[in-house]
C-alpha cells in the first residue's frame, strides 16, 4: 500500500524573530509543498530528483531518531518549495518524513519532534514557528501563533488581497548571524525578563546599546503582529502595509538581519502600484520579501494562497 505525506512552506506574514523568545508570530502555510510517496519497507530508502546532494537526509535522519517506534519506509521526495528561500524548506521535509515515518500525535506535538529534529540535524537554536504553522496550517487562513502558550488562532486572509514572495537571495541558517541573535535576545531577558511580558520603555535598563535595540525590535514587532492582525481582519490594507514596513525598518536597522539587496527589493514593491506593504520574510541575511498586494497589481514574484497544513493520504485505490 503506497501513501503521501505532504507537508507546505510557509510565509510569515509578521513577527519575525520573535518566536525564540515565545512572541506572536502570524505566518501562513502556502501552496508550494514537499511531498514523499512512501511504502513500509525492511530498510530505510528514499531517493530525490528535486534536490540536489545528500544533505537534506540528515533531516530525515534526525526525524527518525526522534519518532518513537518510527518505520522503515521506501519512497521519493518531491518538493516545489524553492530551497534557500526562506519558505521552510527545511521544516516541511522535517514534517512530512515525520507522517511518512509513522508520527502519532497533534500538530503541536509534531511540531515540537520537528524543531527538536532541526536542532539536531542543524546546531541551529530555531523557534517553533516554522514547524508549527506547518503543522497546523488552514486553507484561506493565515495563523496567529503565540510562541509561548503555543496556542493556534486562525485568521482568514481576505480575496481581496494577494500575498506575493519575491526571492533576493540564497540563505543559510548555519553559519549565519542567527544563533548571535538568539543569545543578544537571551542577554536582554536576563536583564528585563521575558521580552513578551515588558513595554519599550522597561528596555532602558539595558546598557548595551546592541542588546537593547535587539530587544527594541522583539518588543515591538510582537505588538506589530496584534496591529497587523486587526487591521487585517477589519480589511485595512493600507494600514496592514504600513505595519509590515515598519517591521521591515526594524528588522534592517534594529535587529540587523535585513542585506542591501532586501532593502531594495521591499523600497521597489512599496512603491508599486497595488502593493500595500512589503517586508523581508524569515530569519533573514537573504530569502525572501513579501508584499500583500491589491489583487490587480502586477507585480513579479511568486502569489501564493493560504493553504492546509500537512497530511497523509493514501495512494492506493
Amino acid at each position: 500500500e503506497t501513501f503521501r505525506a505532504i507537508a507546505p512552506g510557509r510565509v510569515n506574514l509578521i513577527g519575525d524573530h520573535t518566536d525564540y523568545t515565545g512572541g506572536l508570530v502570524f505566518p501562513m502555510a502556502i501552496d508550494r509543498s514537499t511531498v514523499i510517496e512512501f511504502a513500509e519497507s525492511d530498510a530505510m530508502s528514499l531517493v530525490s530528483a528535486d534536490v540536489e546532494g545528500d544533505e537534506w537526509l540528515r533531516y530525515v535522519e534526525a526525524v527518525h531518531r526522534l519518532v518513537s517506534g518510527s518505520r522503515s519506509v521506501s519512497g521519493r521526495v518531491s518538493t516545489t518549495i524553492p530551497i534557500g528561500a526562506g519558505l521552510s524548506s527545511s521544516a516541511a521535509l522535517e514534517v512530512a518524513a515525520a507522517l511518512a515515518l509513522g508520527f502519532r500525535g497533534s500538530a503541536v506535538e509534531l511540531a515540537q519532534l520537528c524543531r527538536e529534529a532541526e536542532h539536531d540535524a542543524t546546531g541551529v537554536p530555531c523557534g517553533i514557528m516554522d514547524q508549527l504553522c506547518i503543522a497546523a496550517g488552514r486553507a484561506g487562513h493565515a495563523t496567529l501563533i503565540d510562541c509561548r502558550s503555543l496556542e493556534v488562532t486562525y485568521a482568514p486572509v481576505p480575496d481581496s488581497v494577494k500575498v506575493v514572495v519575491r526571492f533576493v537571495a540564497s540563505r543559510t541558517l548555519e553559519g549565519s548571524e542567527y544563533a548571535t541573535r538568539v543569545a543578544e535576545c537571551a542577554a536582554a531577558e536576563a536583564i528585563v525578563g521575558p521580552l513578551r511580558d515588558v513595554a519599550l520603555r522597561d528596555l532602558a535598563a539595558i546598557d548595551d546599546v546592541r542588546v537593547r535595540r535587539r530587544a527594541v525590535h522583539v518588543v515591538s514587532e510582537n505588538a506589530r503582529v496584534r496591529s497587523f492582525a486587526g487591521a487585517l481582519s477589519s480589511y485595512d490594507f493600507g494600514l496592514a502595509g504600513e505595519i509590515m514596513l515598519e517591521g521591515h525598518r526594524s528588522l534592517a536597522e534594529n535587529f540587523e538581519v535585513s542585506t542591501a539587496e532586501m532593502d531594495r527589493a521591499v523600497r521597489e514593491l512599496a512603491e508599486t502600484p497595488g502593493v500595500y506593504g512589503a517586508r523581508m520574510t524569515g530569519g533573514g541575511f537573504g530569502g525572501c520579501v513579501v508584499a500583500l498586494c491589491d489583487p490587480e497589481a502586477r507585480v513579479d514574484g511568486w502569489v501564493v494562497a493560504a493553504s492546509d497544513g500537512a497530511r497523509v493520504e493514501s495512494l492506493s485505490a
